[in-house]
């Protein structure tokens, strides 16, 4: 079915139409191939030697060219001499690039790369490419500690990657299981050197992150040449790892091996038994932590309550707390010692005020009207019907009037007969 949904392919300018009526042979479409291929030109290729086949008498050597980090390759053939020229023999699993011109062969319908030039790559490119590739990731940030994810302090299950019966992994697993009996481990054999390292590793390591089970993954293998270290410092390799979901912990080689995984990784161990250790508390050593524990918080707990009763046994000695009542009969006694002043003041003052009292009515009454008429005076009125007047002089009591004297013990009502003024010798004789 084509684009067009007709079934029926649309005819070449200048040739029949295809279709199913009308099809290519076989012939047609090999030249065909084979002439879009020829126009590709020549091209370097990059990749790891993993099968030479130079046999003697032949004109024609065949070389399986792989590549580094996918399940991907690539045939080559070349002249035998080119081989034989070469400063170093080419052995299955070098590294290489080669200058070729991609070919069809029309007879078998096959594909390879015709070789004319080919250079081992050393380590000291090797290395340089590491830098490089180690700048890159660093600039994209995959090395940022603040990316670093935290190891569960005693993860129940523990996936490894390793290969296969490797002391590594008998290392991992022994150094695990005597620190904690319990743990659980999900291995995935994988090669960890060649050409095939990568993408078993990359697959081994989507499958474990995929198990929700597992809660720390561990890539390990011993010690090797910068040669048998190169995945552990492949770019594929080192995406994947910082974008799992679970924590990794990268155990490659020795002390003094690097390879990027240990940079991106969440946790690097120095070597696979380090790895066992940081990864799985000793249930030895942390049962004794936790007995330390107990004893030191029991101690603790036992000092706090010897110095808090203490305390309370100081309180409890004050006189304040001993005799409680103490104060409020002291207070007792003052607020009646207070009592009896404020009595002895307003009894005080009541006497005195008393006195002064009776001193002033005494000084009233000598000075009264009362007092005066008891000594012989007598207070004069007269009377004009309902009113009364005080008859102070002779023209206020006519001859005639009616007149009402008041003396110390009652008044008498009687008449003005008449008047008389007096003369300045009464005055002398009334003064006398």
């Amino acid at each position: 079915m084509t684009q067009d949904g007709t079934g029926t392919a649309p005819a070449q300018a200048g040739g029949p139409a295809n279709s199913a009526e009308q099809p290519y042979p076989v012939r047609s479409v090999a030249v065909k191939v084979a002439q879009w291929i020829e126009r590709l030109g020549s091209i370097w290729v990059e990749g790891q030697v993993t099968q030479v086949n130079l046999r003697p008498g032949t004109r024609t050597a065949f070389l399986v060219l792989r590549d580094t980090s996918a399940d991907m390759s690539l045939s080559l053939t070349c002249d035998p001499d080119l081989l034989r020229r070469l400063p170093a023999p080419l052995t299955e699993g070098s590294r290489v690039i080669v200058y070729g011109k991609l070919q069809f062969f029309t007879g078998r319908g096959t594909l390879s790369l015709r070789v004319t030039e080919i250079r081992a790559v050393g380590i000291g490119e090797l290395l340089a490419r590491i830098e490089r590739l180690k700048s890159l990731l660093t600039a994209e940030g995959l090395f940022d500690p603040r990316l670093k994810r935290a190891l569960p302090f005693l993860p129940a299950t523990i996936g490894l990657i390793t290969g296969r019966a490797s002391a590594a992994e008998r290392d991992v697993l022994s150094v695990a299981q005597s620190r904690w009996p319990a743990v659980r481990f999900v291995i995935r054999n994988t090669a960890v050197q060649g050409p095939n390292a990568v993408p078993q590793i990359l697959e081994a390591l989507a499958e474990l992150d995929r198990d929700t089970e597992v809660e720390v993954i561990v890539l390990a293998r011993g010690g090797g040449s910068t040669e048998d270290l190169l995945p552990f410092s492949d770019e594929a390799l080192c995406r994947a790892v910082a974008a799992a979901r679970t924590p990794v912990v990268s155990a490659i080689g020795h002390e003094p091996d690097n390879p990027l995984l240990d940079l991106v990784a969440d946790l690097r161990a120095a070597t696979p038994t380090d790895a066992a250790k940081r990864i799985v508390p000793d249930a030895a050593a942390e049962l004794a932590g936790v007995r330390e524990m107990r004893a030191r918080s029991a101690a603790a707990l036992r000092g706090w309550v010897r110095r808090e009763a203490h305390t309370i046994e100081q309180l409890r000695s004050r006189p304040v707390l001993a005799d409680p009542l103490r104060e409020l009969r002291h207070r007792h006694d003052e607020v009646e010692r207070l009592r009896t002043a404020a009595r002895r003041s307003v009894d005080h003052l009541l006497r005195g005020e008393s006195t002064t009292t009776l001193h002033l009515r005494e000084k009233l009454t000598a000075v009264g009207p009362a007092a005066t008429l008891a000594r012989g005076y007598a207070v004069v009125q007269r009377v004009a019907g309902p009113e009364r007047h005080v008859v102070r002089s002779i023209e206020d009591a006519p001859a005639g009037s009616q007149l009402r004297i008041r003396v110390a013990d009652g008044a008498v009502s009687a008449a003005a007969l008449g008047t008389q003024r007096l003369t300045p010798k009464d005055t002398d004789e009334k003064r006398k």
